[in-house]
């Protein structure tokens, strides 16, 4: 309950318990995230989380959400519930009643249910651009979120569990106007890739082991941590039964060569899974699949393209600079968020836990494990 001069706005929680409900909230609130789709939490809840999908509203209209996840675990002897609310809560972050009332809920419900800290992850921009660049534009409700959130207990996280930066294409011009826009070099690698006879056709259920073992042999190659293949098995198949993704693959004389899994939800379509056996990469087959992908993106209706990643920090050093390269001819419009933020309610476990935690992460990291 809010009071703004002489106006009372009362914000009221209630939980929902439908997909048909939960993706028409989503509807009306624009979220193109999939990480807030109801099928993202039915995946998670097969792998130890369990869910909460809250609400907030006025007296007519729902002005907000969340998609929780919780789950207990024991880590270097501290018994720890952890809550996560990934690429969210949703809302109208320019509704400065609204975000502080939504943000001092989730915080009960963490003191309430006694968790160790909540981690929010919104979707929300703090610029655009590459940093530091010409075109470089700050956005002035996600810096001024930050210290708001700062000032109110919260801390940015040193745990980034979804990438910071993106890169979106937005798919509302022509086809050919589209291709036009890309960089010389980008559009000569696609046009080289058809010329090689590289072919590109829609993957189905049978290829999705295919699909974990080019996945495997991707992650050992650049040597970062993947899960064991039921869990992308999964992921794979419910969301292509849900009508959520689609698998494309490239191959050149009957050969699967390179392969990406794309996922759609609200309109936005998005670039989550890559994978090649790095055979033939001379022919450019990387080039061809997101070209494809766009096309099949744009065909089915989705007004952006969201290509899951880039640098946190524009410098060659950056982990993901390689990608970077790669995804740079495009030419999509980068967007910087606010990132990760914890609230801890147990500051000594949370301090242990979030110090010992990242450096287990980088060992496995650099074993590829």
């Amino acid at each position: 309950r809010c009071t703004l001069g002489r106006l009372l706005v009362i914000y009221t929680m209630r939980p929902v318990n439908s997909r048909e409900e939960w993706h028409s909230i989503s509807s009306i609130l624009h979220v193109d995230q999939i990480l807030q789709s109801w099928d993202w939490g039915e995946l998670k809840s097969r792998y130890g989380w369990e869910l909460q999908r809250i609400v907030w509203q006025d007296s007519q209209t729902v002005v907000a959400a969340a998609q929780i996840l919780t789950r207990s675990e024991i880590r270097y002897g501290i018994k720890a519930k952890i809550m996560y609310v990934p690429r969210g809560p949703v809302l109208d972050w320019n509704n400065t009643i609204l975000r502080q009332n939504v943000l001092e809920d989730l915080r009960r419900m963490a003191i309430r249910e006694k968790a160790l800290f909540i981690k929010i992850d919104p979707y929300l921009p703090v610029g655009y651009g590459v940093e530091a660049h010409q075109d470089e534009k700050p956005d002035g409700v996600g810096l001024e979120l930050a210290d708001e959130l700062t000032q109110s207990g919260w801390k940015e996280s040193n745990q980034q569990i979804q990438f910071r930066n993106t890169m979106v294409l937005d798919l509302t011009t022509e086809e050919s106007e589209l291709l036009l826009s890309f960089s010389q070099k980008t559009r000569y690698n696609i046009r080289l890739a058809s010329r090689k006879g590289l072919e590109v056709r829609d993957g189905t259920s049978a290829d999705l082991n295919l699909l974990y073992g080019l996945y495997e042999s991707t992650a050992a190659r650049n040597g970062f941590a993947i899960r064991p293949r039921k869990y992308y098995i999964d992921v794979w198949q419910s969301f292509m039964e849900a009508g959520m993704a689609q698998p494309l693959v490239v191959t050149i004389d009957d050969e699967v060569i390179a392969a990406v899994v794309m996922s759609v939800f609200g309109g936005c379509a998005t670039y989550m899974y890559g994978m090649s056996s790095g055979q033939h990469t001379e022919k450019m087959p990387n080039y061809l699949l997101q070209w494809e992908s766009i096309v099949r993106a744009k065909a089915s209706g989705c007004t952006s393209y969201d290509f899951w990643g880039v640098p946190e920090v524009f410098v060659d050093s950056d982990p993901l600079w390689g990608v970077w390269r790669f995804k740079s001819g495009f030419k999509g419009d980068v967007v910087r968020t606010l990132g990760a933020w914890d609230f801890s309610c147990k500051r000594f476990g949370y301090w242990l836990y979030a110090n010992v935690m990242p450096s287990l992460l980088r060992i496995m990291q650099m074993r590829g494990s």
